[in-house]
C-alpha cells in the first residue's frame, strides 16, 4: 500500500517492489518458507490457479511506541503481489503507527497497485475485531472492510487498469518510504505486539474455498527480517530493529499469529543509509 506523506497517508511498494524487492528470497514463490524485508504472514498460490476471494479476521493491536521514534506497521489480507514478475496487487486492511511525539495512531485503508494507496474514512482503535474482504471479477475489485466491534462497514468497488490473481496473502507489515515507485527504503517496524489473524480463506475463480491448508494450492510461510531491509536509521536511537514472526497453522488452517520482536544491529551496517537518506514523497506498503 502507498500513502501520500503530505496528505497524512502512507503507502506500499509498486506489486513489481514488492515481490522482488520485499519478497527477497527467490524463488519466494515456489518455497515453503521465506523471508521478506517486510512482509510477515502467509502466501498461498500454485500455477494454474487464479484466485478470486481472500479474508481474514483480526484484532486491531495498540502500537507500543516510543517518543522521538517513527515507526509503522500494517495488517492486511490481500491478492496478487506475491509472484516476483508481479505488477498488480489488490489489498484492503488497517495500520497501527507510532508518531515521533510517541502517541499511536490508528487508520484504515485499501490500495490497488500500482496506484497510491487511500485512507479511508473508518473508525478502528485498539481492541476492535475486523474483518476484511477482496474479490476480483475480471477488473473489477470488491474491498469490505467491517469493524465488528463498533458495527461499522467500508465497502467499495472499482475499476483496476491492473490485476493479479496468481496469490491470496495475509500480511502484517512494515511499509517503505519512496520517492518513487523503484526508489524506496523500509521504514522501522512498530512494535504491534502480536496479531492473530483468524477465518482466514480464499476462493479460487473456479468457486473452491479453502484455509491456508487446503490442498488445492501451495502455501508460503513468510518472516519479516532485518537482514534484507534497508531501515532509514538516522530518526532512530535504537541499536536494534524490528522483526516479525508467523506461527504454526491452527484452526485447519485458517488461524496463525503474527508477533513482534527485536534483534541486535550494528551501526556500521546501516552508515551508509545515514549518509545518503532519501527525501521522501510518500510511504509505502
Amino acid at each position: 500500500m502507498r500513502k501520500i506523506r503530505d496528505r497524512g497517508t502512507r503507502a506500499g511498494l509498486t506489486a513489481t517492489v514488492i515481490a522482488a524487492a520485499v519478497l527477497c528470497s527467490a524463488p519466494a514463490a515456489f518455497a515453503k518458507t521465506t523471508t521478506s524485508s517486510n512482509w510477515a504472514g502467509y502466501a498461498v498460490h500454485r500455477p494454474g490457479v487464479s484466485f478470486r476471494t481472500v479474508s481474514g479476521t483480526w484484532t486491531q493491536p495498540a502500537a507500543t511506541c516510543v517518543a522521538g521514534q517513527s515507526s509503522y506497521s500494517a495488517v492486511w489480507v490481500g491478492i496478487g503481489g506475491f509472484k516476483p514478475t508481479s505488477d498488480a496487487l489488490e489489498q484492503i486492511g488497517t495500520e497501527a503507527d507510532c508518531k515521533a511525539g510517541g502517541n499511536a495512531v490508528s487508520s484504515a485503508w485499501y490500495e490497488l497497485v500500482p496506484a497510491p494507496s487511500k485512507t479511508i474514512s473508518f473508525a478502528v482503535h485498539p481492541g476492535d475485531v475486523v474483518h476484511a474482504t477482496v474479490t476480483v471479477v475480471g477488473h473489477q475489485v470488491t474491498l469490505v472492510l467491517q469493524n465488528r466491534t463498533r458495527h461499522r462497514t467500508f465497502r467499495k468497488t472499482v475499476v483496476a487498469s491492473s490485476i493479479d490473481v496468481s496469490s491470496a496473502e495475509w500480511i502484517v507489515e512494515a511499509p517503505s518510504e519512496c520517492i518513487n515507485q523503484f526508489a524506496c527504503q523500509a521504514l522501522p517496524l512498530a512494535n504491534f505486539g502480536s496479531v492473530t489473524f483468524d477465518s482466514a480463506t480464499a476462493t479460487s475463480t473456479t468457486g473452491a474455498k479453502g484455509s491456508i491448508l487446503d490442498p488445492k494450492w501451495w502455501r508460503t510461510q513468510i518472516r519479516l527480517t532485518p537482514g534484507a531491509q534497508r531501515f532509514i536509521v538516522a530518526r532512530q536511537t535504537s541499536d536494534s530493529a524490528g522483526t516479525a514472526t508467523p506461527s504454526t497453522l491452527r484452526a485447519s488452517g485458517s488461524q496463525f499469529d503474527v508477533t513482534y520482536s527485536t534483534v541486535p544491529v550494528t551501526p556500521q551496517t546501516f552508515a551508509g543509509t545515514r549518509q545518503s537518506r532519501l527525501r521522501a514523497d510518500y510511504v509505502e506498503h
